[in-house]
């Protein structure tokens, strides 16, 4: 989950701002070399890939943030979160690959650094190969999953996260569903919200808010990456030097990374991506063929589908999209509970202007809500804003309709009934698509970054 904040120190660097603005900030970054020693390795294709991971160190947190984010407990010296960035050789696309915590994989052969005593390969959840063996041993074991040679290595904890979702003044997302979990204190109800760094960190650590765990945890952490980049590059902090150097000193000053990667990888790389936007990334998971693969001694691990992961894997190392190539921009929708289809929605004029029903009654038709095409005058005059009339039993139903509605203020009349009732208001603009989202998959199921952050402005 922290990983999300790394990929902003590439997407920051595209303002091109001087050598000396970053050189001064190059000294903030601790040094690690994750390829010392390493034999073997995968030929190198097309393009850069970044492995990050966001290691559950807690060391420099505070005990109120500690408190207030439900930040307690021991750590386990492990990643819970890993990602492989691959950024095309055109520098025009980046390509963000989730790799669940609890797969199935197998270490090869190593020297623990801290006792010296030698292992042999051995099957593991991918998330113990850091506490094996660090990032040498995390970057030995991704590749001989995946055939991937990874180029640089990128590590990220707790506090740059927090610190620089709130230099960027804080991510928009949006959400169908309340999303609660009492192990992170996360607590959001349907809709849009704007999450400073604390609050993002409950969200994109969140795993208990639905039946999906870890997979639906790396769909939000997607969705949240999408949201960071639509931020940074929508917000003006790539044309500011000093909110640059403010966003990217809150970056490196907890990241760890290869020696390899330091000013003028950064610059060099930020001066061929000035263009980059939501719509230049993508995201997947890798296909998981087994959701509770046991293993003795390890417990239940997440598989792989070899057919599905060879094939994602190959168009990383071919530098070739994984969305379909030239989509047209999909157009942003929101996220509800409950299918329009679904929903009966009764319209009534609360202005003096005539056909308004009429206007909405369509507009909500053509949506997909089952309005009953007999729209009336209301009862209710002047009526400035749009109201949302409905019985508490089906507020699921009322805040997808609210959702279509932008603005419209949702009264809670009981014994009003299943038939949602709005009352057309002269704010009344136009409707807004809504749809329920796919529920998370083990598939690759690759979408871009336009396509999952929140319709509108902020």
């Amino acid at each position: 989950m922290r990983a999300v904040t790394t990929l902003s120190v590439v997407v920051l660097a595209s303002a091109g701002i001087g050598h000396a603005v970053v050189t001064s900030l190059d000294a903030d970054i601790d040094r690690v070399d994750p390829f010392k020693d390493m034999k073997n390795r995968p030929s190198g294709g097309h393009g850069m890939n970044v492995l990050l991971v966001g290691t559950d160190s807690r060391d420099k947190i505070s005990e109120v943030e500690r408190r207030r984010f439900r930040l307690g407990g021991t750590p386990c010296h492990c990643t819970d979160t890993i990602m492989i960035v691959h950024i095309s050789e055109d520098r025009e696309r980046a390509t963000v690959v989730s790799l669940p915590r609890d797969s199935y994989v197998e270490v090869p052969e190593h020297v623990d650094g801290t006792t010296g005593v030698r292992h042999g390969a051995h099957p593991v959840k991918l998330n113990a190969a850091y506490a094996e063996g660090g990032p040498q041993l995390t970057v030995r074991t991704v590749e001989n999953m995946t055939h991937v040679k990874i180029d640089h290595y990128l590590e990220v904890d707790f506090t740059s996260f927090m610190k620089t979702v709130d230099v960027l003044g804080g991510v928009r997302i949006c959400t169908a569903q309340p999303l609660k979990d009492s192990h992170t204190g996360l607590d959001l109800a349907p809709g849009t919200h704007t999450l400073v760094g604390g609050q993002a960190l409950q969200y994109v650590r969140s795993r208990h808010v639905d039946g999906a765990s870890d997979l639906g945890r790396m769909q939000r952490q997607q969705r949240f990456l999408a949201a960071l980049i639509e931020r940074a590059t929508s917000s003006g902090v790539l044309l500011n030097p000093m909110r640059f150097r403010d966003v990217t000193r809150a970056v490196l000053g907890s990241v760890r990374a290869d020696t390899g990667f330091g000013t003028d990888e950064l610059l060099d790389l930020g001066r061929a991506m000035r263009n980059f936007s939501p719509s230049s990334s993508e995201f997947t998971t890798v296909p998981i063929g087994q959701m509770a693969f046991p293993v003795k001694g390890i417990g239940s691990t997440l598989k792989w589908d070899a057919a599905g992961s060879a094939k994602l894997f190959t168009a990383l190392r071919e530098d070739k999209p994984i969305t379909v190539a030239h989509r047209p921009a999909r157009a942003r929708v929101m996220p509800v509970e409950v299918a329009p289809p679904q929903i009966r929605v009764q319209v009534e004029n609360g202005t003096g202007t005539t056909g308004l029903a009429r206007r909405v009654d369509a507009a909500l038709a053509a949506t997909g809500f089952a309005t009953t095409r007999q729209p009336v005058t209301s009862t209710e005059q002047n009526v400035r804003r749009t109201v949302i009339v409905y019985d508490p039993r089906w507020d699921r139903s009322a805040r997808s309709v609210a959702a279509a509605l932008p603005g419209g203020e949702l009264r809670a009349v009981p014994g009003q009934g299943p038939v949602v009732k709005v009352i057309a208001g002269a704010d009344f603009r136009a409707v807004r698509t809504v749809k329920v989202p796919a529920p998370p998959q083990g598939e690759a199921g690759a979408v871009r970054g336009d396509e999952v952050v929140c319709p509108g402005k902020d």
